[in-house]
């Protein structure tokens, strides 16, 4: 689609059709002047709401089909609910000789599994849920501006790499734009996110960008180490300031 005009400015109107991000991210990277890029921005941003919009609208919908199906069944959503929390809170065999989990008969690692396996424990801490809980609300209120990040835990929420982007691109905004990050290219942002955050911070790249894609989710130990460590650096420059070291 045709998205200028004829004295080769941007028109905004055509723009707002557009609904793939890959096309206004090529138009950013071929725009001339600051102005150009402010709208084509803008744009981005707009698009990204509203998929964002569309995905919880989506998943309202699944819910209530599902909530219609379970009483249409004669069942009750509290207890699927209770159903789900029951098998969620269920914990694998363990052996009796070393207390680790066991696997099944005749099953064989997965290399998520074994990358998993990989990753560095968490720093011992007498206190460890409270710890986990304040650095997971300290990622939460540096990242709440940003669009596309909503984190709510150490495993999912950082899968896309978005969340690591907008962590780092906080206290350092002038590294990269944050706006033309694209959700569909993790391995990119992951690059992205560790490699700024090692220069720039000092933080060393304690995770690796095709280990994470190979997982379904990261492992919540990996992350939860590597943003230890990357608060601990920004501690270390004075970026930010805390009587207590998480």
């Amino acid at each position: 689609m045709e998205s200028k005009t004829d004295d080769g400015s941007v028109a905004t109107v055509e723009l707002s059709a557009i609904e793939d991000e890959e096309v206004l991210n090529k138009m950013l990277d071929n725009a001339k002047d600051f102005e150009e890029r402010k709208i084509l921005r803008a744009a981005l941003r707009d698009l990204l709401k509203k998929k964002r919009d569309k995905r919880e609208q989506d998943r309202g919908s699944r819910q209530q089909d599902l909530r219609q199906q379970g009483l249409s069944k004669g069942g009750t959503t509290g207890g699927a609910v209770s159903i789900g929390r029951a098998s969620m809170n269920q914990q694998p065999p363990t052996n009796k000789t070393s207390g680790q989990a066991s696997p099944s008969a005749g099953s064989k690692a997965s290399p998520a599994l074994a990358s998993a396996q990989k990753c560095p424990s968490p720093a011992a801490a007498p206190n460890l849920k409270n710890v986990k809980q304040m650095l997971l609300d300290w990622c939460r209120a540096k990242t709440e501006p940003y669009e596309g990040v909503n984190i709510r835990n150490f495993s999912s929420s950082w899968k896309d790499g978005i969340a690591f982007c907008a962590l780092v691109h906080h206290f350092f905004p002038d590294a990269f734009e944050y706006y033309t990050l694209n959700p569909t290219k993790p391995k990119e942002n992951f690059e992205l996110a560790f490699s700024t955050a090692e220069k720039l911070a000092g933080c060393p790249p304690l995770l690796d960008p095709d280990d994470l894609i190979r997982m379904k989710e990261p492992d919540w130990k990996c992350v939860y180490t590597y943003i230890q460590e990357f608060y601990r650096c920004l501690v270390e420059k004075g970026l930010v300031k805390t009587k207590k070291r998480l």
